[in-house]
């Protein structure tokens, strides 16, 4: 098995080597081609990714360059963590929101509009030359914003591709923490969207558990201290919930105190461009050969556990269930069945095949609906160059503008982005 990295020269990158060379004999693995567009980036994580293999023992060979098309040939699973633009991008996104009163973030709202439309014509374009040079490959998307470049993938890409995030399995790590079980055991009836997700019960061992961990959850929120004044659940808000809620539901949920929040504090951007400015520095000690204790910081905490081990599983057709960005395909009664939805799935050789679950409670079928309507209209907007549809995303998106307000922040995000675009440049 070769593996291909797309963006590999993240500072996440140590985290995915990490976890892939723990599953090396699961994944029958022979190679790691890490793959970017910045060359000094690469001179760092490719020497670093070296050393950990070479600590590992033999068999294992790391190869890096920047050609795309040498990368992905011949590998049978390729993963994409690219960020178009760069932190520089990621850092417009976040102001932009903060420039017209709203949520300013990466993944939901104006910014995540923003990173999405930069996003799709790439992932799209890495999708045809992984269908052309490695025709029985699997894309594994960990791409932000995940779900909807998955939706996107999914509808006009030309690959098998699924999409996955580091938080199902930190809520499943946690969870097992707690019990003292380990995450094998632990099995989650997780429903909606990427960042918009819902965990509506616990099994361990066939056991429901649910009422102990959001008994626990409630406890728990009412006596913690949030980092830096963050927003944070409530006793009572986890009650009327009656679900553990994805931590990027705050968004909606908070909206008020996310705004005073992002008021008083620097974008979460500029705070990630120190923390890659040491990370970088560590990494380039000859001495380092494993993931350092500070990559915590950085975020996307398990990120190895959850691709490395959907890797596995699916390289070994174990049938284990995993919470990945799929299409429904009837999953979610009520939804559409080619829409892309995160859920348990269980994962085999062929891909994952999501796991059916129960319709979705009124609130929350309310929100999906609304979020999954607004990522097809980005879709559309990004794959046609269709301004019109851009324009009703954002008036779609329960965090976006005022409908006075739409064609000011669409005119300001083209401005801002001016040639990262695609066809919405025109």
């Amino acid at each position: 098995m070769k593996i291909a990295v797309i963006g590999g020269g993240s500072t996440y990158t140590p985290e995915l080597v990490d976890g892939l060379l723990r599953r090396r004999a699961e994944l029958d693995l022979s190679e790691i081609e890490l793959i970017d567009i910045d060359a000094s980036r690469l001179a760092t994580l490719g020497p670093l990714a070296q050393r950990m293999a070479a600590r590992h023992g033999e068999g294992v060979v790391i190869t890096w360059g920047d050609d795309v098309v040498a990368g992905v040939r011949g590998a049978g699973y390729v993963v994409s963590q690219i960020r178009v633009g760069g932190m520089a991008a990621r850092d417009r996104d976040e102001h932009l929101g903060r420039e017209f009163g709203l949520v300013g973030q990466e993944t939901v709202g104006v910014g995540g509009f923003a990173n999405a439309l930069r996003t799709i014509p790439v992932a799209l374009r890495l999708s045809e030359i992984v269908a052309e040079h490695a025709r029985d490959a699997t894309l594994f998307n960990f791409t932000n914003p995940a779900g909807l470049v998955t939706e996107a993938l999914c509808r006009h890409g030309q690959v098998p591709t699924v999409g996955l995030c580091n938080v199902p399995w930190s809520t499943k790590a946690e969870i097992a923490k707690a019990f003292g079980a380990e995450p094998q055991q632990v099995d989650l009836d997780t429903v909606g969207l990427n960042h918009l997700t819902w965990t509506r019960r616990v099994e361990i061992d066939g056991q429901d558990r649910t009422a102990e961990v959001l008994g626990g959850l409630r406890a728990l929120v009412g006596k913690q201290i949030s980092h830096d004044g963050e927003p944070d659940w409530t006793p009572e808000s986890i009650g009327l919930i009656g679900a553990i809620p994805n931590y990027y539901l705050l968004y909606y949920y908070e909206t008020d105190a996310w705004l005073r929040y992002q008021a008083a504090h620097p974008t979460r951007a500029a705070e990630v461009m120190q923390i890659e400015e040491q990370l970088l520095a560590r990494y380039r000690d000859d001495a380092l050969d494993q993931k350092p204790p500070e990559l915590e910081q950085r975020g996307g905490v398990y990120y190895s556990e959850a691709a490395a081990a959907l890797m596995a599983d699916m390289a070994a057709d174990t049938g284990a269930v995993h919470v990945v960005n799929v299409t429904n395909s009837g999953a979610i009664p009520g939804l559409p069945d080619d829409v892309v939805v995160e859920v348990a799935a269980h994962v085999h050789a062929s891909g994952p095949k999501p796991r059916t679950t129960d319709p979705l409670r009124a609130d929350v079928d309310a929100l999906v609906r609304t979020i999954k309507d607004f990522e097809l209209l980005t879709v559309t907007a990004a794959v046609d160059g269709d301004h019109d549809a851009a324009r009703q995303a954002l008036l779609t998106n329960p965090l976006g503008p005022a409908a006075h307000r739409v064609d000011a922040v669409w005119t300001r995000l083209r401005e801002v982005h001016a040639g990262w675009l695609g066809r919405l440049d025109d």
